[in-house]
């Protein structure tokens, strides 16, 4: 048998070919962006014949999936937490319509939240949309239940959920390659109206049916391999080669979890010395009751660990033993991290007589080795010769005082420039600045109204918001960030572009012809590395969503997001420098931010970290005061000064 290191989500593209999965889609989203080119690489190095797309939504890749699984195909989908907002329509349909070939949601859930707007818990949406959900620990076992999916998908023909989470996504382990599945799955569309376009009648019907096969699984969760009794001489996620004995009396402390906060207790309590009974719930819904229940009656207290929400202490009958984020024990948002959980487990340790000594773990030491390291505070920021930052710079310039509204991505950041009052979730710039001028209209008041939004986006959930906006007559700006990908997520293609996820060519779905499309008359395209040029077209835009005849005004500002293609800046660089003038006004840190300006305080000067510094030459209208310039090409005696005593080697 053959061993890999592999990162968490590619543990996870490596279960779904295993499956022999026929077709998969996506959205691109933290932390399940790694998943699709995972699956991209085992195809080429396999040579399979799998479809898979980036999908615009995840509504679409969804709906994509299940259409080949209704037509006997394994499919699977990826997507994070709040993409299954997107995608949830379909999904409780498809909860009562069923499925043919195997059908699995891979949903990667963000406890923290580190790169989310929410920390929701998709096993919770999972009992609300009636589908079965496995919950793993570690790389190894979203591998196990992934393959192990496919075949409870296809066996009660009902869609299954892998809920994946941050450290199991990006965590690496050691996994088994083991042989893919060559199974052959025709596509063979069986007609049953009944089910596939079924009416409301039909869907009563539907709905019971899925009750009876949540029922059936739900015994079958009951001697699930991935619910599993732990000895205290087990590693986290690795089941027992034989069956635990059944203890006869009560023991006074016992833990029940899922995911990775119950392979981080397994770990506290492996630095403490105790050794207590353990169960892991892989298998989270339906959860299997007779055994947590028997669990429970030989314990005098049981310790609920899941994260980020109550779905396995919600569908416990009896909690009068039971302690857990409902009664306070476990703080009811964040991550359960090494620090979090210690004082928690070590109280209760204390307080069942099984830790005598007020002893702890080993984390204080390292804790304290962290703190003086003496690091500093950053915050997330545009990177340096980012076109975004240009953009709100001249948006913030040309509208001071203006209504704000953006969108989910990395022109988030521009909170960090004040041109951001609003971010709620993907599309809602150009709802929240429609619905922001109507709130104005009523009063009989104008308010300047700019919108951004970026390329993706702006094609995964901004299309309709704009029809919506030009059809009820709503007058703003709009700025469609259009950086030629979807940089935050890793580089992903958009549907603008004409190239697909694995890397051949496809249709070119233009942004120009989506916006004309749903009735704009302005409409200009612009460099915002051209500030001059950039505000002049704002002021155009204002200027036609007061006139007579105006609407909504659409601004394309395009510039390649300079990780992803350096070309526009190689071919013409502006390396700058700060003149000796500089008197550490600071009015370039604050109002540019970018991160290659930097302040030397013992001279109380601004510098230029040319390190990261990708000469853009942006931040030379940053000083109003003149004070950072373009660079002059040094002479061979500037350059002699500059290197010391340096003129042999001048020479």
């Amino acid at each position: 048998m053959k061993q890999k290191v592999v990162l968490g989500n590619e543990a996870i593209a490596r279960g779904l070919v295993e499956a022999g999965v026929n077709v998969v889609t996506g959205y691109p989203g933290t932390p399940s962006s790694e998943i699709i080119p995972g699956v991209i690489a085992l195809k080429k190095e396999y040579a399979l014949d799998t479809y898979i797309e980036w999908s615009v939504n995840e509504k679409v890749a969804l709906e994509v999936a299940l259409a080949a699984s209704w037509a006997g195909k394994r499919a699977a989908v990826t997507m994070k937490q709040v993409g299954l907002n997107v995608a949830s329509d379909p999904l409780l349909s498809a909860a009562y319509t069923g499925v043919v070939g195997g059908f699995v949601l891979i949903v990667c859930d963000d406890p923290g939240p580190y790169s989310s707007q929410t920390e929701q818990d998709t096993r919770l949406f999972a009992i609300f949309a009636k589908a079965p959900v496995f919950d793993p620990a570690t790389p190894r076992q979203a591998k196990e239940m992934t393959r192990a999916a496919f075949e409870l998908s296809e066996k009660y023909r009902v869609p299954v959920i892998v809920r994946s989470s941050l450290r199991v996504s990006h965590a690496r382990q050691n996994i088994s390659l083991d042989a893919l599945d060559s199974t052959p799955r025709a596509a063979n569309f069986k007609k049953d109206t009944a089910r596939w376009a079924a009416t409301p009648r039909y869907r009563l019907l539907l709905h019971q049916e899925l009750n009876e096969k949540l029922a059936k699984i739900k015994d079958e969760f009951e001697t699930s391999p991935f619910n599993i009794k732990f000895t205290p001489t087990q590693t986290a996620g690795e089941p027992q080669k034989q069956k635990a004995k059944v203890r006869k009396h009560k023991f006074p402390f016992g833990i029940i979890g899922a995911g990775v906060p119950f392979a981080t207790a397994q770990e506290l309590l492996d630095e403490l010395g105790v050794q207590i009974p353990m169960l892991q719930i892989g298998a989270v819904y339906p959860l299997p009751q007779k055994l947590v229940n028997d669990f429970i009656a030989q314990r005098q207290r049981v310790l609920i660990l899941e994260e980020p929400d109550a779905a396995l202490e919600l569908q416990i009958d009896d909690r009068s033993k039971i302690h857990g984020r409902l009664d306070g024990t476990i703080p009811n948002a964040g991550e359960l991290s090494p620090e979090v959980l210690e004082p928690i487990l070590t109280r209760l340790l204390r307080a069942a007589g099984l830790l005598a000594e007020p002893r702890a773990a080993n984390l204080p030491a390292w804790g304290a080795a962290l703190q003086n390291l003496h690091l500093p505070m950053r915050g997330p920021r545009l990177c340096p010769g980012c076109g975004h930052r240009s953009a709100f710079y001249t948006i913030r310039r040309a509208f001071p005082g203006a209504f704000y509204a953006s969108d989910i991505g990395c022109y988030t950041l521009g909170t960090n420039l004040r041109a951001v009052d609003t971010c709620l979730d993907m599309g809602a710039a150009i709802t929240m600045a429609s619905g922001m001028y109507q709130a104005y209209r009523l009063d009989g008041k104008h308010k300047a109204i700019v919108a951004t939004i970026g390329d993706s986006t702006f094609i995964h959930s901004g299309v309709t918001g704009l029809a919506n906006a030009v059809h009820t007559g709503a007058r703003f700006v709009l700025v469609i960030l259009d950086n030629s990908t979807t940089a935050m997520t890793g580089f992903q293609p958009t549907a603008d572009q004409t190239r697909l996820a694995d890397g051949t060519e496809g249709a070119r779905v233009g942004i120009p012809d989506l916006v004309r499309a749903c009735g704009v008359k302005f409409l200009r395209t612009a460099d915002p590395y051209a500030m001059d040029e950039f505000q002049r077209v704002l002021k155009q835009a204002e200027q036609f969503t007061q006139a007579p005849d105006g609407g909504v005004a659409v601004i394309i500002a395009e510039r390649p997001c300079v990780l992803n293609d350096r070309t526009p800046i190689d071919e013409h660089p502006i390396r700058v420098e700060v003149t000796d003038e500089c008197d550490g006004c600071k009015y370039c840190l604050v109002a540019f931010e970018c991160p290659s300006l930097v302040m030397n305080v013992a001279k109380n000067q601004v510098e230029i970290n040319h390190q990261t510094c990708v000469d853009c030459g942006q931040c030379i209208d940053s000083c109003y005061k003149g004070f950072i310039v373009e660079s002059k090409p040094m002479t061979i005696l500037e350059l002699a000064e500059k290197v010391g005593s340096g003129n042999g080697l001048v020479a």
